[in-house]
């Protein structure tokens, strides 16, 4: 399997992606024809990009390899419960706990502060140390959002082999996009092809 880091995405997001951000996360990691895999957090700056580009961090981040790691696998954990969800399974406990801690590292309300000049104010803290420690809640919150919502009756997997990207599926529609969908149905009508040569 070829990898590709740090590309444009190949595909359109899917469908519930701009809706969800941890739908969005978890297809950050793109698998194909051709054996090809893209990784769209397959590098440190493509991280930083991917989360300024949600408002997860400033420009000057400046992640490093390990931030990025982290990021990478917890995208692995929200994978995984996707999958558990979809497959009507039990969850692994290890996801589990990875989404729970990243839920627990944050506060969740603005805390009182106060300036010397100006007196009390309410901020929520966000230091260059603890950029990572907010993606990773604001992800696994918005995971845990999804799982626990009505539309988790509706999250699927692409049914377009080799393409691992998840959506919320409106209708009949199970594909993550119309290159897929296109994929399916020619393979489909190579089959009935050959299946009645005539």
């Amino acid at each position: 399997m070829r990898h590709v880091s740090d590309p444009e995405p190949p595909l359109p997001p899917a469908p519930g992606a701009d809706d969800h951000l941890a739908l969005e996360f978890a297809n950050t990691a793109i698998a194909l024809p051709g054996g090809q895999y893209v990784d769209l957090l397959g590098s440190p700056a493509a991280v930083n990009r991917w989360l300024t580009a949600r408002n997860l961090a400033p420009e000057n981040a400046d992640v490093q390899e390990m931030c990025a790691t982290q990021l990478r696998a917890l995208r692995e954990h929200v994978r995984s419960l996707f999958a558990a969800r979809i497959a009507g399974a039990p969850a692994l406990p290890a996801a589990l706990d990875a989404v729970n801690d990243a839920l627990t590292r944050v506060p969740t309300a603005a805390l009182l502060r106060w300036d010397d000049k100006t007196g009390p104010y309410r901020a929520t803290p966000c230091p260059t140390n603890e950029i990572l420690e907010h993606a990773l809640a604001t992800i696994s919150a918005s995971a845990a959002d999804l799982l626990t919502s009505a539309e988790a009756e509706t999250l699927t997997a692409c049914e377009s082999t080799p393409c691992n990207r998840y959506l919320i599926r409106h209708g009949r529609r199970h594909w993550c996009s119309t290159r897929c969908g296109d994929r399916v149905r020619a393979a489909r009508a190579y089959a009935r092809r050959t299946a009645n040569p005539s």
